[in-house]
């Protein structure tokens, strides 16, 4: 490929230079949640792949070395520039939880209901990117591509003739609240035989849907903006994130990971939401929960980092959303020579955050214990740029929007919420930080969301 050109745009917020690529083929958004969100910095937007790397049309286990032969085959030269970006062009795509089944051995208990690749994405050879800090925008190119996509953004948007979005049905889960205590229940009894310290489990929540799903991503963002979020829009599947975490960040050999574990609900009263958050600071539960995970994560990052280099910088840090208060911890380290991102991911999917611990046993009773398989959920949407820059989220407070092939067939929309189980937990509790954590969410498409499942007993 010919050098890199950047050029400088008018600075905007990345969900107005989408609305200017969102119809052409599989358009994505990388969302800071900026001006709104509590911290973030680039957007990152793409259309128009030149490959796109779907896990159904290869054997999945080998989509990561199928993804390592297009990123060299179309690295580009280094542009003359001192700018300094998160992304040259390179890969934009998610991994669905379930491709950790390619990593690990595990059963095939959870019923597989949607029908969603384990991995899918692109690789784009150019990009916006908004830097919210700098408050710069740029267009990121190959010169020989670089005026058609100059000429491309110049042109005026097109009308969106999609219909306005909305809810057919209201939201239901996949287990009653005496089903979930029951799998709780069992999840105990688990960790009383020594099986596993953690699990982190989730219920599914799912309404029939009609519209336009980059208006429901355009008001979960505003009621809930978060600094990983991401909208994905791959056809007959679209990704809708808010999520709050970070998965695995990589910039010159350079790894961190943020997990988070511990939660608290918001309250719209000023003295009761700073006691919130102190409580959470304070609790015992809360933090040995995290210190299990970082745990967890320090001895996955080792198997491919510098020996010696893991460090945990950050521990139980408080960092407050629109919706809940969380624990983060923060976790480095120094990437081998001999390893690149793609050995990273493998070494440390899916995240420690959401499975529980030990990992793979976690992962075996979850499979046992959840109806359905948990596809994007837990997951993560990234970056992987032709340089070795990646980025990623862990895939919570993410909606996935299905369309019928049928056009008088409603669409489909999931989401889940989930929380780690540890000794002392109390099923109730874990249900209703499972309702606080999508309440927000859900709720900016369903008004009657939380009061509909505050009636269960």
């Amino acid at each position: 490929m010919s050098k890199l050109l950047i050029t400088c745009l008018p600075y905007l917020n990345g969900t107005d230079y989408f609305s200017k690529v969102q119809h052409r083929a599989l358009p994505v958004l990388l969302d800071s949640g900026q001006p709104l969100s509590p911290s973030g910095r680039y957007d990152i937007i793409s259309a128009d792949p030149v490959e796109v790397i779907n896990s159904q049309t290869l054997a999945t286990s080998t989509s990561l070395e199928v993804l390592r032969t297009h990123l060299k085959a179309y690295q580009p030269e280094e542009a003359d520039t001192e700018i300094e970006l998160p992304f040259y062009g390179g890969f934009i795509g998610y991994i669905s939880y379930d491709f950790g089944r390619e990593l690990e051995q595990l059963p095939k208990q959870a019923q597989a209901d949607i029908e969603l690749p384990k991995l899918l994405g692109g690789i784009y050879t150019w990009a916006i990117i908004c830097d919210h800090q700098e408050k710069c925008s740029y267009l990121v190119a190959p010169a020989d591509e670089h005026p058609q996509q100059l000429l491309h953004l110049q042109q005026p948007n097109k009308i969106n003739s999609e219909q306005t979005f909305k809810l057919q049905t209201p939201f239901y889960a996949n287990m009653s609240k005496a089903e979930y205590r029951a799998q709780f229940a069992r999840i105990i009894e688990y960790i009383k035989a020594g099986d596993c310290y953690q699990i982190n489990f989730s219920q599914r929540f799912k309404a029939q849907c009609s519209g336009d799903s980059w208006q429901a991503y355009l008001a979960i963002r505003s009621a809930t903006p978060a600094p990983f979020s991401a909208y994905l829009d791959f056809g007959q599947q679209q990704i809708l994130s808010v999520s709050p975490e970070r998965f695995i960040k990589l910039q010159q050999q350079q790894v961190e990971t943020k997990p988070i574990k511990g939660t608290a609900p918001r309250s719209t009263n000023p003295e009761l939401d700073l006691q919130l958050a102190e409580e959470l600071q304070a609790s015992l539960k809360n933090r040995a929960e995290n210190l299990m995970i970082v745990d967890l994560l320090r001895n996955d990052l080792s198997r491919v980092c510098q020996s010696g280099s893991v460090k945990v910088p950050a521990l139980f840090a408080l960092e407050s959303y629109a919706n809940v208060h969380h624990l983060v911890s923060t976790i480095v380290g120094t990437l081998d020579a001999d390893k690149d991102a793609l050995d990273l991911l493998a070494a440390s999917f899916p995240g420690g955050s959401i499975t529980g611990a030990p990992k793979i046993r976690a992962m075996e009773i979850i499979d046992e214990l959840e109806p359905q398989r948990r596809t994007i959920y837990c997951g993560s949407v990234l970056y992987l740029d032709f340089f070795q820059q990646m980025d990623s989220n862990i895939t919570i407070r993410t909606l996935l929007h299905t369309q019928s092939t049928d056009p008088k067939a409603s669409n489909q929309l999931y989401c889940w919420g989930g929380g780690g189980i540890v000794y002392d937990s109390e099923a109730d509790a874990e249900y209703q930080e499972t309702l606080h954590k999508v309440g927000k969410i859900l709720s900016a498409l369903d008004p009657d969301f939380l009061q509909h499942f505050s009636t269960e007993h």
